[in-house]
This record gives C-alpha cells, sequence and structure tokens, in this order.
C-alpha cells in the first residue's frame, strides 16, 4: 500500500467510533490470571473481554461476557478500572471486525476473584473463541498479548498490580499461618 493510501486509510478510521466494551482480570487462589488462546488467531492470547449491549451495565457486562467465554460465572468483582482504557486494530482490521462500524473498543476492566476450581472452566460455548486456557503470572501478561494489544494490557497490569499483588500477599499470609498451626 502507497503512503498516501495508507495516510487516508489511517484518517478514515479515526473518524470511527470506539466500540464500547469490558475486559476481565480473572484471578484464581494461587495469584494467576487467566488468559486464553483465540480460536481465530493461533498465538494470540487474551484475557476475557467483549462488548457491552444496547441498555447493559458494564459491570453485568464483565459477568456475562466471562460466563460466555469461559463458561463459569463462579466470581465475583473485586476491583474496576477508573477509567475507560482504548485500543485501536490495526490499519489491516479496520472494516473487517464488527462490520466496519468501530476503529478499536473503549473498554472497562474488573478483577475478579476466580471462586471455582479449573474444571468449572469450560471453552466448548454456544460461538467458542477460545481454543486452549491457561493460568500465568499477571506481571507476563504483555509479553503474550497480540501486538496492537500490548499497550492496553501494559496499562491494566499498571492498574491493577497493588491488587493482585494484595490478592497473592493474602495467601501467602495464609499458607504461613496454616504451616504455624500444624
Amino acid at each position: 500500500m502507497s503512503a498516501a493510501k495508507s495516510k487516508a486509510k489511517s484518517l478514515k478510521s479515526e473518524a470511527l467510533p470506539y466500540r464500547r466494551g469490558v475486559g476481565i482480570v480473572l484471578v484464581n487462589r494461587a495469584g494467576k490470571v487467566f488468559v486464553a488462546e483465540r480460536i481465530d488467531t493461533p498465538d494470540a492470547w487474551q484475557m476475557p473481554q467483549g462488548g457491552i449491549d444496547e441498555g447493559e451495565r458494564p459491570r453485568a457486562a464483565a459477568k456475562r461476557e466471562l460466563k460466555e467465554e469461559t463458561g463459569t460465572d463462579k466470581a465475583r468483582i473485586i476491583a474496576e478500572s477508573d477509567g475507560w482504557l482504548t485500543y485501536d486494530l490495526p490499519a489491516d482490521l479496520v472494516g473487517k471486525v464488527w462490520k466496519g462500524k468501530y476503529r478499536g473498543q473503549k473498554q472497562k476492566w474488573f478483577v475478579m476473584r476466580f471462586e471455582g476450581i479449573d474444571s468449572d472452566i469450560d471453552l466448548a460455548a454456544e460461538h467458542p473463541e477460545f481454543s486452549r486456557w491457561k493460568w500465568m503470572s499477571f506481571t507476563q501478561l504483555p509479553r503474550v498479548i497480540v501486538g496492537f494489544k500490548r499497550a492496553l494490557y501494559k496499562q491494566v497490569v499498571a492498574e491493577f498490580a497493588d491488587t493482585i499483588g494484595k490478592l497473592a500477599a493474602k495467601r501467602t499470609a495464609r499458607k504461613k499461618v496454616g504451616k504455624r498451626e500444624r
């Protein structure tokens, strides 16, 4: 693509709005976070996320998206991002994703504490988005995320690092108390 065409496409995408959505940082008892590989893009990992339906509140959307994408609702919200975080689609995806109506997403992020067991997670949804999943260190997320979402994930990690750290510290403290009681 010529530089002129690329610039024109970029200007066109900048005129498009952001799609409103939510993202979920699902944290297990070990302080690890859920990530899953996109079914349509091998090696593209992400946390659960999705759009907010007309008239739906972000918290309700986060709970719905978690259930739709992971098969479980065994989680509770423990934190919410202060504001809305955005990412832009790469130029080659603008016009293809979301019927070409949006340039990217504007998301409200939530930390949820997973209160189930691993077998509660079931990716075989009505419209599956993921092929496999794993638990990983929160700070390692930006390394495995698809490139165009990396800056967003760095913001999510920065905003929730203390929250996730406190959850991990509580777990460590409980383990130490349990060992002393034996």
